[in-house]
Parts: C-alpha cells; structure tokens; sequence
C-alpha cells in the first residue's frame, strides 16, 4: 500500500473496522453464552467458523476467482497457526470458560490481551515504555483481583481456562503481524476460519463431544447463525484487516471496550449478576489497558514509527 492510499483512505477504513469489532465482538460473548445453552463447546464454534469460511471463501472466489488463494506454502502455514491460536485454542477455550463463568466476567479477563501483547515486546527485546510497563502491572493487578475473589462463586477452572485462552489469542496475534501472511486479508480470514474451526471440530471429538441435533433450541441456533454471519464473517474479517493495517496497539482498544458491551448486555438479556467486585477488578484492568494504549500510541506518533508498525 503507498503512503498515499495510506493517508487518505486509512483513517475511515480502520476507525470503520474498529466500531465494527467493539460492538460485535462486545456481543459475541453473549453469543456464545446461548449458544452453548444446548451445543457443546467446542464443536459448535467448529460450525461456527467452518460455515463463515465456507460462506466467505465462496463469496471471494464468486467476485475474484482463486487469485486471492494462490499462496505459498508459508503464507498458508502462517495463517493456519494464527487460525489455531486465535479460534481453536483462544475462541474454542473461551466458549468452555463459560460453562463455568458469566459471559460478562469472560470479556473482562480477555480484556488482559493487550497487558500479553506488551510482555511479549520484552520476551523479543522491544523495551516498552514506562508508563506501559505501569499500566501492565495495574493491569493484572485487576486480573488477578478477579481470579482470586471475583465477587461470586468463582469457578477455578472457568478462571484457568478463560486465562490460558487470552494467552493463546495475545499470541497468535502477535504473531500475525510477523510472520508471512495471505496479501488478501479476506483469504487470510478464509483460512484461519477453515483451520480454526477443523481444530475445533477435531479437539472437540476427541473430548467426547457430540452433536444432537435434535436437542439443540431455537434459541441457541439463533445465537449460533449471529455468530457465524456477524461474529465470525463481520467482526473477524474486520479483526484481521486491522492487524494488517493498523498499530498494534490501536487495534487492542477492543480490549477495553468489549468487556462494557459484554458486561451489559449479559445483565440485559441473561440477567448475569454483577457484583461490586467483579467491577472494581473489571475497572482496575481497563485502566490498565487504557494506560498501555494511550501510552503506546502517543510513543508512535512519528510517521516513520507508524510506517514501521503498519507494514509490520
């Protein structure tokens, strides 16, 4: 893309995706929710992102034929390990964790993505800064304030599972802006979804999972068909142009604004309870993440600093 294009269609085109990905994905939480009602987990994410890869996939090859797939071997192998990281691994443990925890409590102890994707800058010698580094130890602060007391009978292994689901997604998209990906984003999102939900269906069979249809409820086929055309085919595709087309640290602001979403409308619509602490915890994370953030970007505010970090 020329530093042109860049600068007169950027700012619309990213600030667009990013409305997109705070308000679907904020949903997506109590999406799965339902969803899960009566399918198991792992599997019905499987349906999930196999069918908007199909839907997708389709699409593309109906308006540009199979240009946008012609990809090397590495460039398939990169989008299928960001595909295994972000949907198998990180969406698939997130529907598990809520088994066992309130959807709006998931989204607040995803909301520590951002805090990961600083602690790996350190791991590869990229030294943040200080203030970044505060906002990482708040940050977790409030993690751990929510692991530990929640405000409700917390369930360890809802905790455990939701945490270790954050860490895969906090690498899989770190990963994505360095290692070789599709040029299409549209293709990249095709095969992260085909792999990702393959994984699904595959981790979920080997649990023991398996798919009744006939006791599945209209209800939670109407959450998964949100999932698959506004989740998955709108808020995903717009997820991965972001990341290749946008700083970092400017597309982890959906961090910081899903949880809200989630928050309300799981008290709205399932009538989650929400306690005094399980705000305060909520709250001491967001802060956390909001000081990375804003930190990260006023340290970017170079031209050649943004360059590096858009083509990254």
């Amino acid at each position: 893309m020329s530093a042109n294009t860049t600068d007169s269609r950027a700012p619309v085109l990213v600030w667009s995706a990013l409305a997109i990905v705070y308000v679907v994905w904020g949903s997506t939480y109590l999406g799965i929710r339902i969803a899960i009602e009566t399918m198991p987990p792992m599997l019905s994410g499987a349906l999930r992102f196999v069918t908007a890869a199909l839907l997708l996939g389709g699409f593309l090859v109906i308006r540009k034929g199979l240009e946008p797939f012609r990809v090397s071997w590495r460039q398939f192998g990169g989008a299928a390990l960001v595909g295994l990281l972000l949907l198998t691994s990180g969406n698939g443990l997130v529907a598990v964790a809520e088994q066992h925890i309130s959807s709006g409590l998931a989204a607040l102890l995803v909301a520590s993505v951002p805090l990961w994707l600083v602690v790996f800058r350190l791991v590869v010698r990229d030294r943040p800064a200080v203030l970044t580094t505060a906002g990482v130890l708040v940050g977790f602060a409030g993690v751990a304030a929510l692991s530990l007391t929640g405000g409700q009978s917390v369930d360890t292994t809802g905790i455990v599972v939701i945490l270790v689901a954050s860490f895969s997604w906090s690498v899989g998209s770190f990963l994505s802006a360095r290692i070789a990906m599709p040029a299409n984003p549209f293709a990249a999102s095709t095969i992260e979804m085909l792999v990702g939900g393959a994984g699904l269906a595959v981790t979920g069979m080997s649990l023991g999972e398996r798919l009744d249809l006939t006791a599945i409820s209209g209800r939670s086929w109407a959450a998964l068909a949100y999932l698959v055309l506004i989740g998955s085919l709108v808020g995903f595709t717009a997820y991965t142009w972001l990341l290749g087309n946008a700083p970092i640290s400017l597309v982890s602001t959906y961090a910081y604004v899903n949880p809200v979403v989630a928050v309300l409308l799981g008290v709205l619509v399932v009538n989650e309870h929400v306690t005094p602490q399980i705000i305060a915890g909520g709250a001491v994370i967001l802060v956390g993440v909001a000081l990375v953030v804003s930190t990260e970007r006023r340290a970017r505010t170079r031209p050649a600093a943004l360059g590096e970090e858009v083509t990254a």
